[in-house]
């Protein structure tokens, strides 16, 4: 990242030389207001700003008109939108609006000193000021400010979000602009805007961000790449939606690469960058960050729920090589009573491992229809790993290739994370429905062997130098994998009833395809803080189902061979008990036998996750039609609570239980008490909060748990080998109060 003194350069991506054909416009005082079928569309001058590091305006050229517009969805959205030469878009794959999110038609009152925006309740949604600074001059040393856009938005009629327009050392040396297009060669090529950042102003979102909870002070692509791990700033789920402390959130409706500076390039601003002449902003006000992510789902799409078995235990690594292994493993998990729904067969079900071509093996799976088959009157489900793209030792690649179903490209694809020596010679494209219907097939004939869930792996990378059947790469990069889960998710749930994928990449509508994964964590300390942080800020993202990597994916230092130590091992087996979806997989044995000293404990951990799991129904439920996720940061219940917006090593589970996962080989951590009572889990000890407990210890066979006090948690009172067994007839529900005895 370049640093100069400029803003020019550091934010907007200006070649330091001046010499790429770049020059900034900046937004002027609005000229005309009018009203158009009850959206409002507001009149902006553009100035031209000189070629030089100093912003000042090119008065040479004349100024230019673009019209912002603003819509009113509901009670608390606020859309602006603006066009440079190039109209903003009415729909998109990200959109999927509620029925219930109807247009709220506008009126403008205008007076000598400002344009207010109402809507048909009369609530103020926009404000538009003339107002000048109070002035007493003494000195024209430094020239007074250029003339700038005043532009207030209230989304939900009562918080206020301000455009930032006089962030600035001097007229000269700007740190944010309220609204600049910048023109390369003399045409639109990108936008830019900045929102008003209060001094203790919070952000959290943005996608998997594998960083602390509040993210002021952090700049970031919105560019998916593949993570490398969960302890940098890369991310597989680039997410174009952040949550603010001043209780909005902001969706910037775009798959184009972008940025936001959130109180990092200018402590006084929000900045968002959009690397496209069209800019279009969702503002989404509520009390909660529950209801701001419930407007949020309300325009890109809600959860739906996963099937029951989904929530049981899945037994996975890389990877398991044939049928008798798999039975050999499965068999082993019923005689030992090790609870189990899924097994997931990696990259080796192909006939070269890693040579993706959606067939089984027959000489290792000679009759697969019958291998999956005996699974499921077992109690097993079957998961199958796949990539997107087609090497050219697949059968598939002189179809793919003489139909148009991948890219075409004369490079390789660059930057995705290949353990394999296989040359892909294109991404499927799901640009064109015949490429789309052509994957769905290859799913089909598994889907209707038994197969229940395709791992929808990779996405994050597509062949940037390629074309497509209808869209340009760069807009099709951070699309990409809600297209692909889309295709997979769907000839999953038409073919096998149940709707279901298990995703790495992201991006704004990929919530509605669960469930997602956080990718390949380090087995470590490190990884197991990094995979729950991503947890926690995808969860602020729109998204309502996710897992992780039990007990993380790949060896430290060694890859592939580096032992496992058996505290991370129970640790993390922990959390995942408490996650949505609890999977185990890596680099090799994942087993808990293979972990001797350690396997009763483990054991004992997944039993209790069966015991759990009609709570966790319940709250998955709940999932699918609010703006919450199963798992959530403190701050969703404590909003007003500044300790909460700082704490990304706990999380709440659903409604009413508190997890502290121990994330260190001493066995010990302090745990924060929001406001209230609380029950501990195990013990049934009732405390108070709004407190921290320091240094407490905690054996490894225990977990810092704590539930509300009086809550009810729903249970499943009896041991079972697979969610199949259960009878719901049979839960039971704890109330946790001074009574409680819980003996899970």
């Amino acid at each position: 990242m370049q640093q100069t003194n400029y803003q020019l350069f550091d934010f907007l991506d200006f070649s330091t030389a001046l010499d790429s054909g770049d020059r900034l416009w900046r937004a002027c005082t609005p000229t005309e207001i009018e009203v158009k079928n009850g959206d409002v569309f507001i009149t902006i001058p553009f100035q031209k700003q000189q070629n030089s590091n100093e912003i000042n305006p090119d008065t040479s050229a004349p100024r230019k008109n673009y019209m912002l517009r603003l819509r009113a969805y509901g009670q608390q959205i606020v859309r602006a939108a603006i066009g440079f030469g190039t109209e903003w878009k009415e729909d998109s794959p990200m959109l999927e609006l509620d029925a219930r999110l109807t247009s709220n038609p506008l009126h403008v009152e205008k007076t000598a000193q400002e344009w207010i925006v109402r809507d048909s309740h009369n609530q103020t949604k926009a404000n538009v000021s003339f107002r000048q600074p109070e002035i007493s001059w003494w000195s024209d040393l430094v020239p007074a400010p250029a003339e700038t856009i005043d532009l207030t938005l209230f989304p939900d009629g009562v918080h206020e979000v301000k455009f930032s327009a006089y962030d600035m050392f001097s007229p000269a040396r700007h740190d944010a602009f309220a609204l600049a297009l910048v023109e390369r060669n003399d045409v639109p090529n990108r936008v830019t805007c900045s929102l008003k950042a209060k001094a203790d102003e919070c952000f959290a979102g943005t996608g998997e961000r594998f960083a602390k909870m509040d993210l002021s002070g952090r700049t970031f692509q919105l560019r998916n790449q593949d993570g490398q791990g969960v302890n940098n700033r890369r991310a597989y789920k680039n997410i174009p939606f952040y949550l603010s402390s001043e209780h909005y959130g902001l969706f910037l409706h775009t798959s184009s690469f972008a940025k936001f500076s959130l109180a990092d390039h200018s402590t006084r601003s929000a900045q968002v960058l959009v690397e496209e002449p069209v800019l279009d902003l969702f503002f989404i006000g509520g009390d909660t960050a529950e209801q701001i992510l419930f407007g949020y789902r309300q325009l890109t799409g809600f959860p739906t729920m996963p099937p029951l078995w989904s929530f049981g235990t899945w037994m996975s690594r890389m990877t398991y090589f044939s049928a008798d292994e798999v039975n050999d493993i499965c068999q082993r998990m019923r005689n030992e009573g090790y609870p189990c729904d899924v097994i997931h067969l990696d990259t080796g079900w192909f006939k070269t491992d890693w040579l993706c071509e959606w067939k089984f093996n027959d000489e290792r799976f000679s009759d697969p229809k019958k291998f999956i088959a005996d699974l499921k009157k077992d109690g097993y489900r079957v998961s199958l790993w796949q990539l997107p793209y087609i090497s050219y030792n697949a059968e598939q690649y002189e179809e793919a290739n003489a139909n148009d179903y991948i890219s075409k490209s004369e490079r390789k694809i660059s930057g995705s994370s290949n353990f394999s020596m296989e040359d892909y010679a294109g991404t499927i494209d799901f640009t064109y429905d015949k490429a789309t219907e052509w994957y769905k097939g290859l799913l089909k004939k598994l889907l209707d062997m038994g197969v229940v869930c395709i791992k929808t792996d990779f996405g994050e990378d597509i062949h940037l130098d390629a074309e497509y059947h209808s869209m340009t790469p760069e807009k099709l990069h951070n699309l990409y994998p809600l297209l692909y889960q889309k295709a997979a998710y769907e000839i999953t749930k038409e073919v096998a009833g149940e709707g279901i994928v298990w995703a790495r990449a992201g991006w704004a509508g990929c919530q509605r395809y669960p469930l997602h994964w956080g990718g390949d964590s380090a087995c470590s300390w490190d990884g197991l803080a990094g995979s729950l942080k991503g947890g926690l800020h995808i969860g602020l993202s729109g998204f309502g189902f996710w897992s992780h990597d039990v007990p993380g994916f790949h060896g430290v230092p060694n890859f592939m061979n580096s032992v496992l130590p058996d505290d991370i091992y129970v640790r993390w087996t922990q959390f995942g008990v408490f996650s949505s979806h609890l999977r185990y997989h890596g680099s090799h044995e994942r087993e808990p036998w293979h972990y001797p000293a350690i396997a009763p404990i483990v054991k004992k951990w997944l039993q209790l996750r069966y015991r759990l799991i009609p709570y966790i129904l319940e709250q998955s439920e709940k999932v699918t039609h609010t703006g919450y996720p199963v798992l959530r940061a403190l701050l969703f219940h404590h909003p007003e609570d500044k300790t909460c917006w700082h704490i990304e090593d706990q999380y709440y589970f659903g409604d009413n239980m508190l997890v502290a996962p121990v994330m260190n080989s001493d066995n010990r951590r302090d745990i924060y008490l929001p406001e209230g009572k609380w029950v501990n889990f195990f013990t049934g000890e009732i405390l108070e909060g709004e407190r921290w407990l320091r240094n407490v210890e905690v054996p490894l066979d225990q977990m810092p748990v704590y539930v509300k006090y009086s809550a009810e948690i729903p249970v499943y009172p009896e041991n079972v080998n697979c969610t199949d067994e259960m009878d719901m007839a049979k839960v039971v529900k704890i109330r946790f109060d001074e009574k409680t005895k819980c003996t899970l």
